[in-house]
């Protein structure tokens, strides 16, 4: 498939967001792209925001349920679709419009069969006609790519793939983290939702910026499982490093929990938004752009909290497209860059301090492979054991002393995948 053309400026209503969804699922499955890298130039020349949304919505749910839209097309073709065929893309479109996000049919069809010409759009209307009148439905659980499926089935077994399915089958809920634990109940009194831990408010979903306190910067979003590692370090009087600290979830915590912050992330871009969080929230941090495998501290400091970048498989609940573009080359090279930025990490505690290591991934590569291999080389470093009253309820630590947080491991509602590790320093 060519890569689609910019949005017409002779479109019919309906068919810009469409066509910016066509042009989204091309940026992800054939350029490997991510989907929020992919969205600004997508929807250039679309002035309605409502139109942007409806484009994202639309490729999101389309990664979300492709496997089952592609058994569903291929089921209504003599012979199946080449992968990267537009017919087949522009069928997803549809499909998914019509049996998951409720646009009636005739709205989905017509909107996308300016996308295609030829022989290519009676094809499209054909399979699209047929299944219609079958009356063919998505299965209520979408099924996992069978490369991830077949990955995650060999690291962590059948139940793991079936909370993987559940979790990517519905919206996942709103976390908050606030800056002051001790109003926890007041703040779950007032939003209207519950809390799994001190400091922790979860709701069903939201927006955002119309929440009481987000103005006053009482809170800040952040998924449970994202904000453990942080809470994992605890309460502190000395200097932190925030390495890869960028949107600044991290930063804000162990700044509100006593620590002198310094926050280091290789973006500028991403360090934008971190300077807005910390500025809406009234946090203290000493903000500084560099790339950690290049950047040192003056001197060592009391704890450091490595977030390395990885392949971020685990939040696949918000960020479908993770399934298509992380492959197994992707992760070793990751892991590579892992066990680098950690080696240099360690360098920098002090005797007796503390060594926090994260991925949002859920790749044994990025975790348990890495943490073995770091202990087997750093020989003043050991694991000081997670404790499960540090812990959402039910959660509990491997007995190795990780923590390794699968799919719908935090109850109710779900979370991302994370590995967490915390060292000491002899």
């Amino acid at each position: 498939m060519k890569t689609p053309s910019a949005t017409k400026p002779n479109d019919p209503p309906g068919v810009p967001a469409r066509r910016a969804a066509l042009k989204l699922l091309d940026a992800v499955l054939r350029q490997g792209l991510p989907l929020e890298a992919a969205l600004g130039r997508a929807t250039a020349g679309i002035e309605r925001a409502d139109d942007r949304a409806l484009a994202h919505a639309i490729a999101a749910e389309v990664l979300r349920r492709l496997p089952d839209l592609d058994a569903l097309i291929d089921s209504a073709t003599p012979r199946a679709l080449p992968e990267d065929a537009k017919a087949r893309f522009v069928l997803r479109i549809a499909l998914v419009q019509t049996l998951s996000l409720g646009t009636p049919a005739h709205a989905a069809i017509a909107t996308v069969l300016p996308l295609v010409d030829g022989g290519p759009k009676k094809l499209v209307h054909g399979v699209f006609g047929a299944l219609s009148r079958r009356g063919d439905t998505l299965p209520e659980i979408p099924a996992l790519p069978d490369p991830v499926a077949i990955r995650w089935h060999a690291a962590w077994g059948d139940d793991m793939i079936e909370a993987a399915e559940q979790a990517i089958s519905a919206p996942p809920p709103l976390d908050l983290t606030l800056a002051d634990p001790a109003t926890t109940a007041a703040w779950v009194e007032r939003l209207g939702g519950t809390s799994l831990l001190p400091g922790h408010v979860r709701l069903e979903s939201a927006h955002v910026p119309e929440l009481p306190g987000f103005e006053e910067g009482a809170w800040w979003v952040q998924d449970i499982a994202a904000s453990l590692p942080a809470r994992l370090i605890g309460r502190g009087e000395g200097t932190a490093l925030d390495l890869c600290a960028a949107p600044g979830g991290k930063t804000m915590q162990l700044a509100h929990a006593g620590w002198s912050v310094i926050a280091v992330d290789a973006s500028e871009a991403r360090l934008t938004r971190l300077r807005a969080n910390i500025a809406r929230t009234e946090t203290k941090a000493r903000v500084i752009t560099g790339d950690v495998l290049h950047w040192s501290p003056q001197e060592p400091v009391d704890a450091v909290l490595l977030d390395a970048p990885c392949s971020a498989t685990g939040i696949f609940r918000r960020h479908p497209d993770v399934l298509y573009r992380t492959r197994p080359l992707v992760i070793a090279q990751m892991a590579v860059t892992q066990a680098r930025l950690l080696t240099r990490a360690a360098a920098w505690v002090k005797p007796g301090g503390t060594l926090v290591y994260a991925t949002c991934s859920l790749e044994r590569e990025e975790g348990e492979s890495r943490i073995e291999a770091f202990l087997a080389e750093q020989g003043d470093f050991t694991l000081d054991p997670v404790r499960a009253d540090e812990l959402p309820a039910g959660v509990m630590p491997h007995e190795r002393g990780w923590l390794r947080l699968l799919p719908g491991q935090v109850t109710p509602g779900g979370n991302d995948g994370f590995f967490i590790a915390r060292l000491r320093r002899a």
